[in-house]
């Protein structure tokens, strides 16, 4: 009824799907266990472990000031691009022929154009959503962190159970981090449904094989895991 072509179906098939099966490989399977995001949870603990003996918290607050400003700047930049998306409804006949004439590209009617231009602002809804969330989330594991006791003898166990409560809080925000950037990545995969659907689904393969890869098999990971040496340049060399 919209006039997209069985193709287009597929791609958008495709595109779901690739979404779903990468958000349950890093946290629904045991598979995610692997993942760089799940090694940089047992750091957020280390850290709050960390912290729990250190009277002076001075670089604690600068790292939490980190990244609640990094999720800030992804919320500002998700508002910014739903912005810039509502403006693409108005441009539908100037746009329309260059898309056609591109390889690879269709012709396509105003409607599908206005649809397809929904579906991308709908993705930079869901990551502004998260990203705004996230950036909730930190705040609240600053609070919970402004509650953790100095460490000492009679109050071990009321110490650690806390800093575990701010890792938890932590890790819950990141995770909402990671969506929203996921949200960001699958939207430069979305923009090849604007040429035609081989674009689509050729762009959808290549962001999920890059995302795949950055968190299974990354020198990232290896290095989080200490696994990655990097071999030094000689001392004699300038």
């Amino acid at each position: 009824m919209l006039g997209f072509t069985v193709l287009d179906y597929v791609a958008m098939g495709f595109f779901g799907v690739a979404w779903f099966a990468y958000h349950a490989a890093v946290e629904l399977t045991p598979a995610g266990h692997r993942s760089l995001n799940a090694v940089m949870n047992q750091y957020r603990y280390r850290w709050m472990e960390q912290l729990v003996v250190r009277e002076n918290r001075i670089v604690d607050t600068t790292i939490m000031a980190s990244l609640m400003n990094g999720t800030a700047f992804f919320a500002s930049t998700s508002l910014i691009a739903i912005g810039g998306v509502l403006a693409l409804l108005r441009s539908a006949d100037a746009v329309l022929p260059v898309f056609a004439n591109l390889p690879f590209g269709q012709a396509t009617t105003p409607l599908i154009w206005e649809v397809k231009v929904i579906g991308l602002a709908i993705i930079f809804v869901y990551a502004f959503f998260k990203f705004a969330w996230s950036y909730r989330l930190f705040n609240y594991m600053a609070i919970i962190v402004g509650a953790v006791p100095v460490l000492n003898e009679g109050n071990r166990e009321e110490g650690l159970a806390v800093a575990h409560q701010a890792a938890s809080m932590n890790i819950v925000a990141g995770k909402h981090f990671n969506r929203g950037q996921r949200a960001f990545f699958f939207s430069l995969a979305y923009l090849g449904w604007f040429i035609g659907p081989y674009v689509f689904v050729v762009a959808t393969a290549a962001v999920l094989y890059v995302m795949w890869r950055r968190q299974f098999i990354s020198d990232a990971r290896l290095a989080a895991l200490g696994r990655n040496h990097v071999q030094e340049p000689d001392a004699g060399r300038p």
